[in-house]
């Protein structure tokens, strides 16, 4: 350039002209993008004050501040309301917010919205004292109003919200404010300007099939031309097409994409859409929207399909909530709370029961979860021009994301049916609608069935099954408590779509008027599978094991054990094969720390196809305890833990107890009592029934006495005699009398200092909730067991799946699941029990046994019940059990018989008293102190 120009100042003006030119060409060529100017914070972590007046109940009466976003019961106004409050006492009271923004000049000729994504409950906006429009009604809905004509542009302006939590349309309240939930107020969510050119893009449609066919509409005004860019989640451009349009309002545009990643929960591959709309040749306005290639299908009498693919759907249902904060929540925490469910090995989650923060919904995108999307209702809906008015609200803030799958109009009761037409033509995808509780469109969603549905379901019906509530999770019932039975008979039944469970998280709020203190008003908010802060009760491990989407068939490991092991593979578009397994072998010994183990992909299994683990196990195997497999998916997330018993109870007792001493024990007699002494541990026995009364030593008393009394049947112990065999074991006895005394005590007590004690017994009826043997032990003189079995959660009868067999540790707590959340709870069941070591604190002693599948009880939780009698606990006499059968637990809905076959009692039949048909519990204490 500068060799061919003579004049060299002419030549670099012209070139700085030049490049002038094209900086303002490519200035024309780029689109304005939507400007968001939040007057509030964004989430529950960053709100900003406002000014608040509050007018009745806590910190009302007077100006102050309050955070906005936020509920104003838990900033410490107003009134705290549980849904099923009486009209007469629930809080009524309004609140007011002032808040001062400043305009920049340079947007006047923009159109300006002022844009409120969720307010409890009737909203009156006013800018600069003139009311910005219509009072909004309704809590869960993203409205907006245009104040472009009610601003003053580079100077500050007033925003005032005038909130009643109460609505003025009873409509409302019967949706929304008479439910089983908290109800709150104020503004909830954020509050933001939205920043427009005049000729803009809104209300963008998306219908993108799992064929790549990619369909939507949207308004811009009046525009000549458009054009959309998909691009995929690597950011790469994969098509590109404009079109031109003349005089409409409403585009439309349809592009193919080929070779396109489908959306599914297990590969949640999201793309990109950009739009950019033209007049007279220049860009206007440039909006990004995400989305998924994915179809939904119902197929009547079959089932629900997604992608082609017939899906069996492991949801929960979800409340938008925090303790400290109340529906007020962050992007963090629907990221939280979408990991956990996930976590759990679920699918599917339903948003009850209302929408939930666009953040929520993203989480479900770009992580994975099916989404039951739900106008709110609650045995009460919305009239028509309102719940017409918010659906289209919900319709607009919700419809393009791929993880939506299904439309809920309401719940129990709370359907409005004039509106599911309305769901139908606003929905550009038409998805499903369902009426939970209620069957519609040929989808049976009643909630809280029965096993057993009875005629007309499951078995016998011809509609697609799904409850969109089952096995509520009041306290430690539901949930993992008859899960296994459900889901045995859910996956099996072709009709069968799965289910919801109720619920997520227990809904306990911190009330600032009783000092900070959680709040589930008693059993109506203790529904969760996680406590409030999202503490795991052993319901979380069940479900996890159950809805494993590998499932091993059982297998036991003898000493013939060739290392395979059977599997299914019950994901619905992942090939096992991506999936990893670890395996290790190790030993109870906590003094050693020898292991051996190793990793290997799980063999190649289509979805729905089964398959063999072949595990390589080293020579010598058998000498270890515990086979321990976990297994991780593609994400190297662990999707199962599993462990498997290679010793037995008796060889273990067998390298714990010593038998052999050289200390004879010693006996004496008084009047009804035997005392005996070995080394430096003295026992007192009942002489008529052989009972153990007392046990010391030389640091004191144990208070591990009164046992052992049969559970369900007769302690009819008689005529106790004493000897001694050849290697000086004293053997205390009560024989077998089939008339009187059938069930038979052994004491033996070994001059090592171990005595072991069996028990031979019979229940007293057919049917019983539990079986086993009890002593008694002061709750208030115990510290903690270090045991042997699978835990370290409590099981039931209906809830055994989830424990991990291994040396657990457990300190003493007082914990009631649902109410308090020291978890895992000390008190209750456990499986698989070995052996272990009592402390008292200043006392230790140590049991063993080499019975097989024994229980061993601690304690009882308090007494817990309900209004229907389901959820009512049962334990045995005394404090510390050792147990062949324990009972199963009910929840709200169900009692424990109904929830399947596992919840049924215990059958145990022998009226003939045959002796060698009768149960038998063998346990080993050593009490001690030199053990």
């Amino acid at each position: 350039m500068w060799m061919n120009c003579v004049n060299k100042m002419y030549c670099l003006k012209k070139y700085f002209v030049l490049l002038f030119v094209l900086s303002a060409g490519t200035i024309l060529l780029h689109a304005q993008q939507t400007e968001r100017v939040y007057l509030s914070g964004q989430s529950n972590e960053d709100a900003v004050a406002w000014d608040f007046y509050c007018s009745a109940g806590m910190n009302s009466g007077k100006w102050s501040k309050i955070a906005v976003p936020s509920c104003w019961e838990l900033q410490g106004f107003g009134k705290y309301d549980y849904g099923f409050a009486k009209d007469s006492v629930r809080g009524k009271e309004t609140g007011t917010y002032k808040h001062r923004f400043k305009v920049p000049a340079s947007w006047k000729g923009k159109i300006m919205n002022i844009v409120f994504e969720g307010v409890m409950t009737d909203a009156t906006v006013q800018i600069n004292g003139q009311q910005a429009g219509p009072v909004h009604q309704g809590a869960f809905y993203k409205f907006k109003y245009d104040i472009s004509s009610k601003l003053k542009y580079g100077k500050e302006n007033q925003l005032e919200v005038i909130v009643a939590k109460h609505s003025a349309n009873k409509s409302v309240n019967a949706a929304e404010r008479e439910a089983d939930y908290w109800i709150f107020g104020g503004i909830f969510r954020p509050v933001w300007l939205e920043v427009l050119p005049a000729v803009h893009i809104s209300q963008i449609k998306i219908n993108a099939t799992a064929t790549g066919a990619f369909n939507t509409e949207f308004e811009a005004g009046t525009i000549d031309r458009a054009e959309i860019k998909i691009f995929n989640s690597n950011g790469q451009l994969v098509k590109q097409q404009q079109a031109n349009f003349n005089n409409v309002r409403t585009y439309q545009m349809q592009l193919q994409i080929n070779d396109v990643r489908q959306w599914n929960p297990e590969s949640p591959e999201m793309y990109r859409a950009e739009y950019t709309v033209y007049k007279g040749g220049q860009p206007q306005h440039t909006v990004s929207e995400k989305f998924g290639f994915r179809t939904v299908e119902v197929k009547q009498r079959d089932g629900i399909y997604v992608n082609g693919v017939k899906i069996k759907f492991k949801g929960v249902n979800h409340h938008s909530f925090r303790p400290e904060t109340g529906r007020t929540t962050s992007k963090k925490n629907s990221i939280d709370d979408v990991l956990l469910i996930k976590a759990m090995n679920m699918n599917a989650v339903r948003m009850a029961h209302y929408p939930h923060d666009k953040h929520f919904l993203e989480a479900c995108d770009s992580l994975g979860l099916f989404v039951i999307d739900e106008l709110a209702g609650w045995h009460g809906h919305y009239d028509t021009p309102t719940g017409t008015q918010l659906l289209k609200e919900m319709l607009d803030n919700d419809a393009n994301h791929p993880s939506v799958i299904i439309w809920a109009n309401g719940n129990e009761g709370g359907h409005n049916k004039e509106l599911d037409n309305v769901f139908t033509e606003y929905d550009i995808q038409k998805r499903p609608v369902i009426h939970p509780w209620q069957l519609n469109n040929g989808i049976e969603t009643q909630h809280y069935r029965q096993y057993n549905y009875g005629v007309g379901n499951y078995d016998n019906g011809r509609e697609i099954v799904m409850p969109t509530e089952f096995l509520h999770g009041q306290y430690d019932g539901g949930h993992g408590a008859g899960l296994e039975d459900y889901w045995q008979k859910m996956w099996h039944n072709p009709l069968s779509a799965g289910g919801f469970l109720w619920d997520f998280a227990d809904q306990a709020v911190v009330r600032k008027d009783l000092k900070d203190s959680l709040d589930t008003d008693k059993h109506r908010g203790a529904d969760g599978i996680v406590g409030p802060h999202h503490e795991k009760e052993g319901s979380f491990y069940t479900v996890k094991e159950i809805w494993s989407p590998i499932f091993i068939e059982r297998r036991e490991i003898t000493a013939g054990f060739d290392g395979k092991l059977d599997f299914e593979n019950r994901y619905h578009y992942t090939n096992a094969g991506t999936c990893r397994v670890n395996w290790r072998l190790t030993k109870f010994n906590v003094q050693s720390q020898e292991e051996k183990g190793s990793s290997m992909y799980l063999p190649e299994v289509a979805p729905l196809q089964k398959g063999t683990i072949h595990l390589n196990l080293p020579a010598g195997w058998q000498q270890y305890d515990i086979l321990y497999l976990t297994i991780t998916d593609k994400d190297n997330r662990e999707i199962k833990n599993v462990s498997y018993a290679i010793s037995s109870p008796l060889k273990t007792a067998t390298t714990i107890v010593q038998k052999k001493g050289k200390q004879k024990p010693e006996i004496q007699e008084a009047d009804t009592l035997l005392f005996v002494k070995i080394k430096d541990v003295e026992l007192t026995f009942n002489k008529n029934n052989g009972l153990l009364l007392q046990v010391k030593n030389t640091k004191g008393e144990i208070p591990f006495n009164n046992g052992p009394v049969i559970q369900e049947g007769h302690t009819n112990f008689a005529n106790i005699t004493y000897q001694y065999d050849s290697l000086n074991n004293l053997i205390i006895t009560s024989p077998y009398n089939k008339q009187h005394s059938y069930n038979t005590l052994q004491w033996t007590i070994y001059p090592s200092g171990w005595i072991q004690m069996a028990v031979h017994y019979f229940p007293a009826t057919l049917h019983t909730n539990m079986l086993g043997v009890n002593f008694s032990f002061p709750e208030n003189e115990i510290k903690s067991v270090t045991y042997m079995g699978m835990g370290p959660y409590r099981v039931w009868k209906n809830r055994l799946k989830g424990g991990t067999l291994g040396l657990w540790n457990k300190q003493y707590n007082n914990t009631e699941t649902g109410e308090s959340w020291e978890y895992p709870e000390f008190k209750g069941y456990y499986a698989n029990f070995y052996g272990g070591f009592f402390n008292t604190g200043n006392q230790t002693f140590t049991v063993a046994t080499e019975t097989e599948d024994l229980f061993l009880r601690l304690f009882s939780a308090a007494p817990k019940s309900d209004p229907w009698h389901n959820y009512e606990p049962l334990f045995p006499s005394g404090n510390i059990s050792f147990m062949n059968a324990i009972p199963s637990i009910g929840s709200k809905t169900q009692t424990s018989a109904t929830t399947g076959p596992m919840g049924l009692q215990n059958i145990f039949y022998d009226y003939e008293k045959d002796p060698s048909r009768a149960l038998k519990i063998v346990v080993y204490f050593n009490f001690s102190v030199n053990r």
